[in-house]
């Protein structure tokens, strides 16, 4: 395992205001790290400190080798970062802005021309390349985002809500691109998002509330420990379903014409099954998801 950003008790305040309190964590190279947390939780102030857009009160932040305060210029060859809003100038073509802004990078001549060529391929972005920015559509102004952060080969991709507003379609497409990236490019992603189902696919997943972490692990880990599995029964006769559950002792909820049963895992629920078989109609099993693990940390941490 090979560490390519460490954060170590990272604070910063805005003027009374403690926006990050003590957050540690790291984020293994070539992987797809997910940054959750609600609004004002301290996710967009810890990503401008590591991308050295701010300044941190305490703390030390590591990029690729790199430390914070003392390296910023060599962090920031290192990063790329998608943004909510765009930094594209809407009156020039996709070409024009991709070479301003690989020229921020020192790129020029034959090296500036290979390098947009570079970023047009990953971010499939060839078929506009000639039109202006502003009269693009949504979708494919997010895909001229990606092309901007690659200009100049970035060993960390940074994207902040990439998909925010965008059709299933279009965000499909977004996602194919960054997954190539990662496999082809080995390019670590960090990525924060609103979209649980997005976070499904992460390597690891760092969860953020009120400046602090508040939970951390897989996908697979969180789901564990945050989540049920949750089985609906449709019976024949409900009142006699639940006297039958009332006799083994299992909890449940009846809700309209079903009858809901929590479980840590679905193994839990063969011998129910097995015991109502004659009653029960049809039944579902859901598993715990992302989103129950983002709803179940977050609210925990408000009542504690």
């Amino acid at each position: 395992m090979e560490k390519i950003i460490e954060v170590e008790h990272l604070q910063k305040s805005y003027k009374k205001v403690q926006a990050v309190k003590d957050v540690s964590f790291f984020v293994e190279k070539g992987g797809l790290f997910a940054f959750l947390g609600p609004n004002g939780a301290g996710k967009s102030t810890t990503i401008n400190t590591i991308c050295t857009f701010l300044k941190p009160d305490a703390g030390r932040v590591v990029v690729n080798g790199h430390e914070l305060g003392k390296e910023d210029g060599q962090i920031r060859m290192d990063i790329g970062t998608v943004f909510q809003e765009s930094l594209l100038d809407d009156l020039l073509s996709v070409k024009e802005n991709l070479e301003l802004r690989g020229g921020f990078y020192g790129l020029k001549g034959t090296d500036l021309k290979a390098a947009v060529e570079k970023a047009v391929k990953w971010s499939e972005t060839e078929e506009f390349i000639k039109r202006p920015y502003g009269k693009l559509s949504g979708g494919q102004r997010r895909r001229c985002d990606i092309a901007r952060a690659l200009i100049h080969t970035p060993k960390i991709l940074f994207l902040d809500e990439p998909t925010t507003g965008l059709d299933p379609q279009t965000r499909k497409s977004v996602w194919n691109t960054v997954k190539r990236l990662q496999k082809e490019e080995g390019m670590t992603v960090f990525l924060t998002t609103h979209y649980m189902e997005e976070a499904e696919d992460a390597d690891y997943v760092v969860v953020i509330d009120a400046g602090s972490v508040a939970a951390k692990g897989t996908p697979f880990e969180l789901k564990e420990t945050y989540t049920s599995d949750k089985m609906k029964l449709k019976c024949a006769d409900q009142s006699l379903a639940v006297k039958s559950l009332q006799s083994m002792g299992i909890q449940y909820k009846e809700i309209a014409d079903y009858i809901e049963i929590n479980g840590k895992t679905t193994k839990e629920f063969i011998p129910i099954l097995q015991k109502m078989q004659e009653t029960i109609l049809d039944y579902t099993v859901e598993k715990g998801s992302m989103d129950d693990v983002f709803l179940n940390i977050t609210v925990r941490e408000i009542r504690e």
